[in-house]
């Protein structure tokens, strides 16, 4: 992708996207300071909210926090069903760009009305329905968006919640130029167009990988910017019934595909079945592989971009206008 092809620079979404490796170099690792301290005495941290609002945000945060071994207990759940737990104890994060998604609007409501007093938001907007029942808010940076897929709003959210590991941490390493440097070259990057002639012609594209937010995230991607159905299949889900039911000419992309995993996945999937299996990987793997700059921490939000870009890519080969689905709205369900 790149701002000086009209096919690309014509949508709002690629712009978008191409903001991010500037929003990793300026963003603010203090911010979340206090809310920190909170979260300290708590020694427990929930992170809610609806779509992309969560599923990066929180799972990659998570995801990291277990690698480096923070010593706060996480979670997190769509707003609906976290109404139904005692969060009584836990430090809550609830993310909504808008402000006014009424799942997490309604869960803070019911924490303020019953005395909760770790109430923490993220918006885009200021002076939001969220902000006021919250007792902490930050306000993105990154500017608003004008596609209806959330994208340079998502890795912004996923920094704040970096930056409290960061701060909890302490000594945690934080190479934000590299990686701002990697993002660059990933959204840059060109991908074999035989890759994307397949992946554009499939009836169905899965996309397989850790618990972390990445393949989940583009799984909901793929709805809003190619119009095709797609399925998430988590860690080695892929290897465990799915099979049956998929069929020739189908496409997975595998984020990091764990490497004793791959010859079965081509032997039982490529080979029997004749699925089209890709990856998106720090190396090559015995699949036709987007390769991406490995930095460290960092390495869910590259691989998070290095499938935006791939997506970007159908889409135009697809001929489908990026900012506009027909039915997806920018505010799901507003309160």
């Amino acid at each position: 992708m790149n701002l000086t092809d009209t096919k690309y620079n014509r949508f709002a979404l690629v712009r978008e996207m191409l903001e991010t490796p500037n929003i990793l170099r300026n963003f603010d690792w203090d911010r979340t300071l206090s809310m920190t301290q909170l979260v300290k005495e708590k020694g427990k941290l929930f992170f809610t909210g609806e779509g992309s609002s969560r599923i990066f945000p929180a799972k990659s945060a998570m995801y990291t926090a277990m690698k480096l071994g923070v010593n706060v207990a996480l979670a997190t759940d769509g707003s609906w069903q976290s109404a139904e737990y005692d969060l009584t104890d836990w430090a809550v994060f609830g993310a909504s760009n808008s402000g006014q998604t009424k799942e997490v609007v309604s869960l803070f409501h019911k924490l303020r009305d019953a005395g909760h007093h770790a109430r923490f938001a993220m918006t885009a907007n200021m002076g939001t329905k969220l902000e006021e029942a919250a007792n902490q808010t930050i306000v993105l940076s990154c500017g608003k968006e004008d596609a209806v897929a959330a994208t340079k709003s998502v890795v912004e959210q996923g920094l704040v919640y970096m930056s409290v590991l960061r701060n909890l941490r302490g000594n945690c390493a934080c190479p934000v130029m590299e990686a701002a440097d990697a993002a660059d070259k990933v959204l840059g990057a060109e991908i074999d167009p035989a890759m994307i002639e397949k992946l554009a012609a499939a009836p169905m594209l899965y996309f397989a990988g850790r618990n972390n937010g990445v393949a989940e995230e583009l799984t909901l991607k793929t709805n809003e910017i190619t119009r095709k159905k797609s399925d998430y299949l988590e860690g080695t889900y892929l290897l465990h019934g799915i099979e049956e039911v998929m069929r020739p000419g189908e496409c997975i992309v595998i984020v990091e595909p764990f490497e004793a995993e791959c010859a079965k996945i081509k032997e039982l999937l490529v080979d029997r079945i004749g699925v089209h299996v890709f990856a998106i990987a720090a190396k090559e793997t015995i699949f036709p592989t987007v390769v991406i700059p490995s930095v460290g921490n960092f390495d869910p939000f590259l691989q998070l971009m290095a499938g935006w870009n791939l997506l970007v890519q159908i889409g135009i080969a697809l001929g489908i206008n990026l900012d506009k689905p027909e039915r997806a709205r920018k505010i799901g369900n507003e309160f």
